[in-house]
């Protein structure tokens, strides 16, 4: 692929290493070939790399698909998931689940990117519904600023709530920033 068909998210192998390209910059000096600055990112260990490349330059481009995956158990300190459609089972260790892992449920559907039979990310829905098993004291004081009290969920994962929220209340979270979004109604 030809360094200008490059853009923001493209997959590409470096040296042997898949990377995304989290920036790109286009230069045109007033002599000489165009400049890309491309800001790198290794999907093995989440670092970034700044490379620079001219115009005419080639990179390969690495196909990357998407698939369903459900969470069935964890194994010791590794995590193993099962293919919706070929039933077949993948381990990710601890590492590549990272803090993510305060977020799974036993069946829930998660999407595995992949580069051939490798996993490279794991995406998460984007919000879930949970219940709360514990809640502190909210401390009474100073009300300038939004006052909040930490909540254990389901999962395990403790976020800060509002006072109002209480055991066995369900809350819609947002699993990329651990943040409390709104309290449900069970109906």
């Amino acid at each position: 692929m030809n360094i200008e068909e490059v853009h923001k998210n493209t997959k590409i192998m470096r040296e042997g290493i898949p990377y995304n390209v989290d920036n790109c910059e286009f230069m045109k000096p007033g002599k000489g070939r165009a400049i890309y600055r491309l800001k790198l990112k290794n999907l093995n260990t989440n670092m970034t790399l700044d490379v620079t490349y001219h115009s005419g330059d080639q990179v390969d481009e690495i196909s990357i698909t998407g698939r369903d995956m459900q969470y069935l158990y964890e194994e010791g300190e590794d995590y193993v998931f099962m293919d919706s459609q070929t039933f077949e089972q993948f381990t990710i260790s601890s590492s590549l689940m990272g803090d993510r892992s305060k977020w799974l449920t036993e069946g829930m559907t998660v999407n595995m990117q992949m580069m051939g039979e490798t996993v490279l990310d794991i995406n998460l829905p984007n919000f879930m519904e949970l219940e709360v098993i514990e809640t502190g004291v909210a401390v009474k004081g100073a009300t300038v600023t939004q006052q909040t009290k930490p909540a254990t969920l389901s999962t395990g994962a403790v976020i800060e709530v509002p006072p109002f929220v209480k055991e066995g209340d369900v809350l819609k979270v947002d699993t990329r920033t651990s943040t409390y979004v709104e309290r449900v109604n069970k109906k």
